[in-house]
């Protein structure tokens, strides 16, 4: 009830209180006036029957105008009566239908502390007795009864004679009770001018929750109910302040591998399903006293209680890796995961929350910078790290912008006669300050931050461009980045490519390696079929080095396995090379698969991959990656032929 609505009420219950609470005032009146009128009508007939007989005097005939006049007079005066006896009784039965179909409570006490009127929501709203809760009921009568009916489990003459106390010094009180049911009850008794006080009763359960879910809303994260930014700072904050001498609590910052990909790739709502499933299994790796929080996007943190040294924290991260690297399924996905964590330990890494905060994330960066997939404690030397890495990051944005790469080719050679069958294209960045830096320093970066879908599309043009100057029958091949194949348009990129530069789809061959698989299989395969329907053909990159699996290669339609130059490299020990690569090699021909061998430098590892019955190679043996004005003189009828057919 508004507290206008309450004044209103007021004034009007108070006018309830003055006025008699029965018809015995009513009545009384009603008989005086009928008496009266009685009397008069008696009278003025014995006089008029006398008048019949004699002749009245002039005295009489004036008293039996007069009473004559007062009966008229009576009767009027009863009939208005009896107009406003109706009048008062309607305007009562209003009062008491408006006050029965109010949403609160209310119940309105004389000033001796009894019930003068009590509305229907309040017995509804405690489960009372009609018959108890009622006119002339006591408050202690009334507070007792709801004791009874389990609504009230105080001292019932300590509260009333608080309430009453309170009231008689013109004080308003409010309290909240909880009734049956678990609801929130708000009650505020309110005196009265007259005398007597009003108590509204509201029932703020809703109220109550939304409130509660808002201040939820400010410490939680509304996806996977973990604690937010804010929660986790505030709950670090106290760690650290009571943290005792000799013990230590652990950091860890961790960010979801690839997330944008999948995110990209699959849409938002599974991306959501993936978080929460992260979440829950971060949780299932918890102690007891340990906290995850989900800080935003795809970053999660965990304070680690009572470490006793970097083993349980080392134990803590191997529980998270076991957990989140297996496949989760989110809405008929099965998605694969993984992370990179960042560790600050305190208070040795830092003592006060921001400077911990900056160490693991320093740490978590340079988990990023190593690859991915893995994790670290905070170093001193990683702050330098990072600077240095966000410059190159600022410095590669200006590469693109500027047009600063170029593309070189390493020429991939066929063992039966020696001839050029194709060309793998290897992206170029000669640094004007640094030098050349090489790939596995910038690319990583570029995937990081999104840049490697600009610089993937720059390479596949000017790749298909140049083969445009080739032999027809000598195929392009570009490597395409885990983040690019998420990218739900980039079967138009390569079809714009490929329409742009006019060559044969057939000559263009896409090299992926398995981490574009693990994520998502159907997606991955989706994709695959788009690029086959467009002609192009797919090989399969640095097969062996990752989470290899033969399911693979049934699932997806590859043209062509290569194998990594780790395996080439040690083809001539004791160990399992030689036998892996003729597994490899079987397994292509089964299925109808070329088999292209990588960093070949040795004329007997050349003769021994041909012994084994491998399709092609490429290495420093034949040529490194070379220019396109250097390619040319490489090709057949070029001048440098010789320098390949060693």
């Amino acid at each position: 009830m508004s507290r206008c609505g309450k004044h209103s009420f007021g004034r009007l219950l108070d006018s309830a209180t003055a006025a008699p609470a029965d018809d015995v005032e009513p009545a009384a009146g009603r008989a005086m006036l009928k008496g009266v009128a009685l009397g008069c009508t008696v009278l003025a007939a014995s006089i008029a029957v006398g008048m019949a007989i004699p002749v009245l005097s002039a005295l009489e005939c004036m008293l039996l105008s007069v009473i004559t006049v007062l009966a008229v007079a009576v009767g009027l005066l009863l009939k208005r009566h009896q107009w406003l006896h109706r009048s008062l009784a309607a305007e009562r039965r209003q009062l008491r239908t408006a006050v029965d179909n109010i949403p609160q409570g209310l119940v309105l006490y004389d000033a001796s502390a009894r019930i003068v009127v009590c509305n229907q929501p309040y017995l509804e709203m405690f489960g009372l007795s009609p018959d108890v809760a009622k006119q002339g009921c006591t408050m202690q009568r009334l507070i007792a009864h709801r004791q009874e009916t389990g609504s009230f489990d105080g001292d019932v003459e300590a509260f009333c004679a608080a309430i009453i106390r309170s009231v008689k010094l013109g004080n308003a009180t409010r309290q909240i009770t909880e009734a049956p049911g678990g609801r929130a009850i708000e009650i505020v008794n309110k005196p009265l001018e007259s005398g007597g006080w009003v108590a509204t009763i509201e029932d703020i359960t809703s109220r109550k929750r939304a409130e509660e879910k808002i201040a939820h809303l400010a410490h939680y994260d509304a996806l996977t109910e973990l604690p937010n930014r804010a929660l986790f700072r505030e709950k670090l904050d106290q760690a650290l302040k009571d943290l005792k001498p000799g013990a230590q609590l652990a950091v860890l910052y961790i960010d979801i591998d690839e997330f944008k990909s999948i995110n990209d790739a699959l849409g938002h709502p599974i991306g959501d399903e993936l978080l929460k499933g992260v979440a829950e299994r971060l949780r299932g790796c918890l102690g007891e006293a340990d906290i995850a929080a989900r800080l935003g996007g795809d970053e999660f943190a965990i304070i680690q209680y009572s470490v006793r040294s970097a083993a349980d924290t080392e134990a803590l991260v191997r529980a998270i890796y076991d957990a989140i690297r297996q496949s989760l399924e989110c809405a008929g996905h099965l998605i694969s995961t993984d992370a990179s964590i960042g560790i600050a330990i305190a208070p040795g890494d830092g003592r006060h929350l921001d400077e911990l905060l900056k160490n693991a994330d320093l740490a978590l960066y340079g988990a990023k910078g190593d690859g991915r997939r893995t994790w670290r404690f905070f170093e001193p030397g990683m702050d330098a790290r990072a600077r240095s890495r966000r410059m190159l990051e600022s410095e590669l944005r200006q590469a693109i912008a500027a047009g600063g790469f170029e593309v070189h080719y390493q020429p991939v050679v066929d063992l039966r006669d020696n001839a050029i069958r194709g060309c793998e294209a290897l992206l170029r960045w000669h640094h004007p300050q640094r030098g050349m830096i090489a790939p596995a320093d910038f690319i990583p970066v570029a995937e990081d931050t999104g840049l490697i879908n600009e610089l993937g599309q720059f390479v596949l043009a000017a790749a298909c461009g140049e083969a445009t100057k080739w032999p027809e029958d000598v195929r392009i091949a570009v490597n395409v980045s885990p983040v690019q194949f998420r990218n739900r348009t980039f079967a138009l990129t390569v079809a714009a490519a490929l329409a742009a530069s006019k060559i044969a789809p057939s000559r263009l061959e896409l090299e992926i390696t398995e981490a574009v698989l693990m994520r998502d299989d159907e997606v991955a395969l989706a994709t695959l079929h788009q690029l086959r329907a467009l002609g192009v053909r797919i090989a399969l990159d640095d097969f062996g080095t990752g989470y290899s699996s033969l399911s693979y290669l049934h699932r997806f339609p590859f043209d062509k396995i290569k194998i990594d130059r780790s395996f080439v490299k040690g083809i001539g020990d004791e160990g399992a090379s030689a036998a892996i690569i003729q597994a490899v090699v079987n397994i292509a021909k089964a299925s109808n698969m070329t088999t292209t061998a990588e960093g070949v430098e040795q004329e007997w590892q050349r003769d021994l991959l041909r012994d084994l019955g491998c399709t092609e190679m490429q290495g420093y043996l034949f040529s490194r990656p070379v220019s396109a004005a250097e390619l040319v003189r490489l090709m057949p009828g070029g001048s440098d032929k010789a320098a390949i057919v060693a």
